[in-house]
């Protein structure tokens, strides 16, 4: 009888698989970390949350071929500047009154949720609020009493009333805007920004 390769032989195997599987477990462990330093508040592609100080608007960025957004000149939200803690406390009470209220079920966040409703990843850029002049105050009414003050464009689709406070309302605009800072690698495609001032 033939002996088997050592390659071929079951302690060879069990060996191969114990260091592939530490190599993974070591690339994965980096990859980890890696990741939640990209996607970390204050990091190149997710500005701090005092970004919602700042105008935001898109510019074409030609080498990755899709918009980009772009910080411009002071725009405070609510036409008060916030310090840094502030817009975090705002932005993260925003985000879980987004939370809270499932708005998942039925709208999509950066790529997670569903799509009965508009995606809301770029909605602080939507063109249906008009301008920049007035879309605070849009946002704040359509929020307050969306029945109201929606919008369905024929499709009959209408968003209930979500009993949200002064604060909480805010607070959604607010998380709204700093999720439009945010670079998506051009997600959702081919989305047409508000016309936004100095455009021609």
């Amino acid at each position: 009888m033939d002996s088997i390769p050592w390659w071929a032989s079951e302690g060879a195997w069990k060996k191969i698989a114990i260091w592939v599987t530490g190599v993974m477990l070591a690339v994965l462990i980096f990859l980890t970390f890696d990741t939640v330093n990209q996607i970390t508040a204050g990091s190149e592609r997710v500005p701090h949350y005092s970004a919602i100080n700042h105008r935001v608007y898109y510019r074409l960025d030609r080498a990755r071929g899709y918009q980009v957004p772009v910080l411009g000149d002071e725009a405070p939200l609510f036409g008060r500047m916030l310090s840094a803690d502030e817009a975090e406390a705002l932005v993260t009470l925003g985000k879980l009154t987004v939370q809270a209220k499932n708005c998942m079920n039925c709208h999509t966040l950066l790529g997670n949720g569903a799509y009965f409703a508009p995606d809301l990843t770029k909605s602080w850029l939507d063109p249906a609020w008009v301008s920049e002049d007035v879309r605070e105050e849009l946002m704040l009414e359509f929020l307050k009493d969306p029945a109201t003050n929606a919008r369905t464009f024929g499709s009959g689709r209408r968003m209930p009333h979500l009993g949200l406070s002064d604060e909480e309302a805010r607070a959604v605009v607010a998380f709204l805007k700093w999720m439009a800072t945010i670079d998506t690698n051009g997600f959702p495609a081919d989305f047409p920004a508000i016309r936004q001032v100095g455009d021609r």
